[in-house]
C-alpha cells in the first residue's frame, strides 16, 4: 500500500470584490482596493492547477514544475504589490497584502519541504502518519488565518475610506473550496484506513520472521483498530450524496476485523502447533528404541501436523486474496473519489 502524497493545501479564498465606488486613478478607494486584489489574481489559479493535477494523477515531474509555477507567480504578486503606491500615507491594506503574499511564499516553499520531509517517515507508523496529516491541516490553517487577517484589514480599509463592499464568490475559488473539503474528508477516511493497514502488515511481518507473541501482539491492535474504526465510520456521512469513499473503508475496515477476530488467530495458533510438532519430532529422532505406541502416536501427530499445513493453506490463501482485492478496492476508490469530487482545472 503506497499512496501518492502531494501538498495538497488550500490558498484561503480571494472573493471578486465588486466595488460601488468609481473612478479613474489609484486616488479613489474603490481603483486602489480592485488593484490590490488584481496583484494577486494569479496566485489562485496556479494553485488550482496545480491541486487539480495533483489530485487526478498527473506525473509527480508534472506536478512539481506546477509547484514552482505556483511559487513564481507567488513572487510576480508580490513584486506587483510592492509597486503599488501607499493610499494617502495609509500602507495598511499594502502592507496587509504584501504579508500575506509572504506567508504563502513561506508555506509552498518552507512548509513544503518540512512536509515533504515528513512524508519519507509518514508510512513507517500511525503516529508518523497521523503527524503527517497533522501538518498539512496545520500549514493550511496558517493560510487560512493568514487570510483572516487580511480580509479583516480590507473590510477596516473599506469602512474607513467609504467604499462599499460586496462580495461574492467567483468559480474559480467554489473550485478551491471543493478541493479544500474534499482533501479533508478523504484524509479523515485514509487515516482510518491506515491504522488498520499498518497492523495488518506488522502481523504479516512478524508471522514470516515466526515471532508469533508479535503477531499476537499486532492482530490485537488490528481488531481494536478495526473496531473503532467501524464505529467511527457509522458517524460520517456520505460527501455531498456520495457515499463510495466511506462505503469502500467500511468494507475495508470490515475486512481487517473479520479477520484479526476470525482468522488470524488460526494461522497463529498453527506456529504454535509446528513448534510443538518440531520438538516432537526432534525427540523421536533423537531415540532409537521405539515402541508399537511410540511410532503410532508420532504418525498420529505427523497426520494431525499435514491436517494443519492444509488448513493453514487455505485460511492464509483466503486472507491474502481478500486482502488483496479490499486494497486494490480501497485505493480504486480513493482514486475515482478524487477524480469525481476535485474539480478538473487547466
Amino acid at each position: 500500500m503506497n499512496r501518492n502524497f502531494t501538498l495538497k493545501l488550500t490558498l484561503a479564498i480571494s472573493l471578486f470584490v465588486s466595488l460601488s465606488a468609481a473612478a479613474q486613478n489609484l486616488d479613489n478607494p474603490g481603483d486602489y482596493m480592485t488593484a490590490m486584489v488584481k496583484a494577486r489574481g494569479d496566485m489562485d489559479s496556479k494553485y488550482m492547477q496545480y491541486m487539480s493535477a495533483a489530485a487526478h494523477g498527473r506525473r509527480p515531474s508534472k506536478v512539481e514544475k506546477l509547484r514552482q509555477e505556483v511559487l513564481d507567480n507567488i513572487t510576480n504578486s508580490r513584486y506587483k504589490t510592492t509597486d503599488l503606491p501607499f493610499y494617502k500615507g495609509d500602507n495598511s491594506l499594502r502592507q496587509s497584502s504584501i504579508d500575506y503574499i509572504q506567508l504563502c511564499f513561506n508555506v509552498f516553499s518552507q512548509d513544503y519541504q518540512k512536509i515533504i520531509n515528513m512524508e519519507e517517515l509518514a508510512e513507517q507508523s500511525v503516529d508518523e502518519m497521523q503527524a503527517y496529516i497533522l501538518l498539512q491541516q496545520k500549514v493550511d490553517e496558517k493560510l487560512q488565518e493568514g487570510y483572516a487577517v487580511l480580509d479583516k484589514v480590507t473590510h477596516d480599509f473599506a469602512a474607513k475610506y467609504n467604499v462599499n463592499l460586496v462580495s461574492e464568490q467567483t468559480p474559480l475559488t467554489a473550485k478551491l473550496e471543493e478541493a479544500s473539503k474534499v482533501n479533508a474528508y478523504s484524509n479523515t477516511l485514509y487515516i482510518i484506513f491506515f491504522k488498520c493497514n499498518w497492523e495488518d502488515q506488522q502481523m504479516v511481518k512478524a508471522m514470516n520472521n515466526k515471532k508469533v507473541n508479535d503477531a499476537e501482539q499486532a492482530r490485537s491492535a488490528l481488531l481494536s483498530y478495526a473496531n473503532e474504526g467501524l464505529k467511527e465510520l457509522d458517524t460520517i456521512k456520505p460527501f455531498e450524496g456520495d457515499p463510495s469513499l466511506v462505503n469502500s473503508c467500511k468494507h475495508v475496515v470490515a475486512f481487517y476485523q473479520q479477520a484479526a477476530q476470525n482468522d488470524m488467530p488460526k494461522l497463529t495458533d498453527f506456529y504454535v502447533k509446528k513448534e510443538e510438532f518440531d520438538k516432537l519430532t526432534k525427540d523421536f529422532n533423537s531415540g532409537s528404541n521405539h515402541t508399537k505406541d511410540d511410532v503410532n502416536t508420532y504418525n498420529k501427530a505427523v497426520k494431525d501436523f499435514n491436517n494443519s499445513v492444509n488448513a493453514y493453506n487455505q485460511t492464509n490463501n483466503k486472507v491474502n486474496n481478500g486482502r488483496t482485492q479490499t486494497v486494490n478496492d480501497w485505493n480504486n476508490a480513493e482514486k475515482d473519489f478524487q477524480d469525481q469530487h476535485v474539480p478538473h482545472y487547466k
